[in-house]
């Protein structure tokens, strides 16, 4: 009765796994709205600075951990690029 008892809990366990392997490929799979599946290319660098306007955070708490660069760098309206 022992046996039995594991070999049920085995495929329990076995069907689980297959299940839960066929439901994650499922969600994050590539899929036709992937970058992978892009036949586009990119040349932008990665380090190039956002477009739009500046609006630096003049929050208390924000200035408090800021360091004297950014601080510079906000100051002069540029977009950070020190933490």
């Amino acid at each position: 009765m022992n046996t039995i008892r594991r070999g049920v809990a085995l495929a329990a366990v076995a069907a689980a796994l297959v299940v839960g392997g066929i439901v994650g490929a499922t969600s994050f799979g590539a899929g036709s709205s992937s970058a992978q599946g892009s036949s586009t290319t990119s040349t932008s660098s990665s380090k190039a600075a956002p477009s739009g306007t500046f609006h630096p955070n003049e929050n208390a708490q924000h200035e408090a951990g800021e360091s004297a660069q950014r601080e510079a760098q906000e100051d002069a309206g540029q977009f950070p690029t020190v933490p």
